[in-house]
């Protein structure tokens, strides 16, 4: 053995030696495989860096033991006396809070977009008041408060959303089976309810001021969806530009006009949760904002706050938020 292994050092040089003593594994992977891997490396590593996957911070657990609804509404309160300041609020303010809510899959069933409406009335003023919704107070300010919330009228106690029903009923709206339901827009509270049910996590953006005519869109807005005459759907590609039936995200679109007619995108391009939220905003930037009823600009990404569900203060949760807060109730 000696001698073959002298024999061979003998008749090849170091650089043939080294050749052969290459893992064959290596030798095997053709240049342009090993180009195409690295071209699909750095688009997956450029991704989940846009995404936010590397920089999502962990909950905070501060307000754990509060409930959700409770730490929402706190979280309301402290940003818009934020807004209103020191002084005296000298004129009628108005607000929008957005909201969103989906699981860890983000299915459609689970998922909600919808909106509160604040008025925030002017100190030591007789007031018109709002029919219908509330006066209530809060260190001194009074304010009237609703919320578009469209659902299936019964939801409440019969959570078993139909969204797609049939072969090819993501992309083709016609062979879509779900019924049409009678709807109507939920509190707040039962809203949030309806989240803590599932253990979603519960986005919330804002508030973001409007103008007085955007307030008053949206009280329209809100009595419209009363009336009775529209129903719910949750896949409205055909039923929301005849008045039938409208969605969640589409009720709470549009603050320029009484029927939204929703842009080109439609239940079937994932327009739920998050992302049925963010497409609204999305139309608030480009439209309500130009045309005065959102007085400032919205930023989709970094205006998010988000309350996620963790069954203990040392379990793993769902959380795709940068900044959020964790609830167990």
């Amino acid at each position: 053995m000696t001698e073959m292994n002298n024999h061979f050092a003998q008749t090849h040089s170091a650089a043939e030696i080294a050749k052969f003593a290459r893992p064959l594994a290596v030798r095997r992977v053709p240049p342009f495989a090993r180009i195409f891997l690295a071209t699909v490396l750095f688009f997956a590593m450029s991704f989940a860096a846009k995404a936010g996957w590397f920089d999502k911070k962990e909950a905070d657990f501060t307000n754990y033991e509060v409930p959700l609804y409770q730490q929402i509404t706190n979280h309301i309160k402290v940003k818009i006396l934020a807004r209103l300041g020191e002084g005296k609020n000298t004129r009628d303010r108005y607000f929008i809070i957005p909201f969103a809510y989906q699981n860890k899959a983000n299915d459609p069933a689970y998922s909600h977009s919808f909106m509160t409406v604040i008025r925030v009335l002017a100190d030591n003023q007789q007031h018109q008041l709002t029919a219908g919704v509330k006066k209530r107070t809060y260190k001194d300010r009074a304010f009237q408060a609703f919320t578009i919330s469209w659902l299936p009228y019964d939801f409440a106690t019969n959570p078993n959303l139909c969204v797609f029903k049939g072969f090819g009923s993501r992309i083709i709206p016609s062979w879509n089976q779900c019924p049409l339901s009678s709807g109507r827009s939920f509190t707040l509270e039962e809203t949030i309810k309806l989240a803590v049910n599932v253990k979603n996590a519960v986005c919330m953006w804002g508030p973001y001021e409007i103008s007085k005519d955007g307030f008053d869109m949206a009280v329209k807005r809100l009595r419209l969806l009363e009336a009775g005459a529209i129903k719910y759907r949750a896949d409205d590609r055909l039923t929301r530009e005849n008045h039938t039936a409208i969605n969640c995200f589409h009720a709470m679109a549009g603050l320029t006009e009484l029927f939204p007619k929703g842009g080109i995108f439609g239940t079937g391009f994932n327009m739920w949760g998050i992302n049925g939220t963010s497409r609204v905003l999305l139309e608030y930037n480009e439209t309500a904002h130009i045309k005065g009823v959102l007085l400032e600009p919205v930023d989709d990404k970094q205006d998010r706050f988000g309350f996620v569900y963790a069954p203990t203060r040392e379990s793993g949760y769902y959380n795709p938020f940068k900044t959020a807060s964790a609830y167990k109730r």
